[in-house]
């Protein structure tokens, strides 16, 4: 229950992270201990003050440990990668083979719109990665859990940028997928509106497809795992059913679950399943 309680902070609001790591700013030295379990926090990947990430290195790695990217939402303008250490936590204690990567990335305002900055911004956490990849002395195989637009930015850059090939699963919770669905393009909620137009007050179809996991998607997409609530105000329910029909489609291999009675977020025992099955996805598929 203590680890259901701390991804429940993950999904609603944010946990409290760590207050034992060190924080790292500059060009680390050489010669990380593989044996030893390694954490780091604030480790920039960028000039920007948002472009940092926090590491957590299991023990006894090798150069196939596998690497899981937690990418937060917060409507592509707020949030913040505290808010992923829920996750953080259940995957050291559920996951303790795997390496975890919590991201911040630039958030949009009325001066930089969210695409393509945030996707150009896991570009370069993954890029940085794979630089460093015999220092943290982990594989290039990568897993993404996001959660709203985090989950958004999750899926498209799994299916649509990944030109490596090193996305092995990524996990959408409540993530938008279709900015040109009906329920959006003809919704009156300031809500939903407000969301839309930081993708552009009258986007034309070409682009809002361009933005969209939906449209993006090939038979070549990475196995992918689908959570959404069908009282959600934010996200139509056609976001998560239609995405899951479009992956049956082109034959990629995902599961999708719909709670029924949920919103943007749930707990108990819709938070355990949440959990069982994204846990049992990730050691099949990462």
């Amino acid at each position: 229950m203590k680890a259901i309680k701390l991804l429940l902070l993950t999904i609603v609001v944010a946990s409290i992270s760590f207050s034992c790591s060190k924080e790292r700013t500059d060009t680390p030295i050489q010669g990380l201990n593989p044996t030893a379990y390694h954490q780091e926090l604030n480790i920039n990947y960028g000039p920007d003050a948002d472009q940092k990430f926090d590491l957590y290195l299991p023990k006894n790695r090798n150069t196939s440990t596998k690497v899981l990217i937690l990418v937060h939402g917060g409507g592509w303008t707020g949030g913040d990668k505290v808010d992923m250490n829920g996750f953080r936590d259940i995957i050291r204690q559920d996951l303790s083979d795997v390496a975890i990567v919590n991201i911040n990335y630039r958030l949009a305002n009325s001066n930089r719109n969210p695409y393509p900055m945030q996707i150009d911004d896991i570009t370069s956490v993954i890029n940085h990665l794979k630089e460093n990849q015999d220092y943290y002395v982990i594989s290039d195989d990568y897993g993404f859990i996001g959660v709203s637009a985090g989950a958004h930015l999750s899926l498209l850059w799994s299916y649509a940028f990944d030109t490596g090939e090193n996305v092995k699963m990524v996990c959408s919770i409540v993530g938008p997928t279709n900015f040109t669905d009906p329920a959006y393009l003809n919704s009156t909620d300031p809500n939903i509106r407000a969301l839309m137009d930081l993708y552009g007050v009258d986007a034309s179809t070409e682009f809002l497809e361009e933005v969209s996991p939906y449209h993006r998607v090939t038979s070549n997409a990475p196995p992918t795992i689908l959570f959404y609530g069908g009282q959600d105000p934010l996200i139509p329910t056609t976001q998560g059913t239609a995405m899951s029909a479009r992956l049956q489609q082109l034959g990629v291999t995902h599961e999708f679950s719909l709670y029924e009675n949920t919103g943007h977020g749930w707990l108990g025992v819709e938070l355990l399943d949440t959990w069982t099955k994204l846990k049992g996805f990730t050691q099949t598929h990462l």
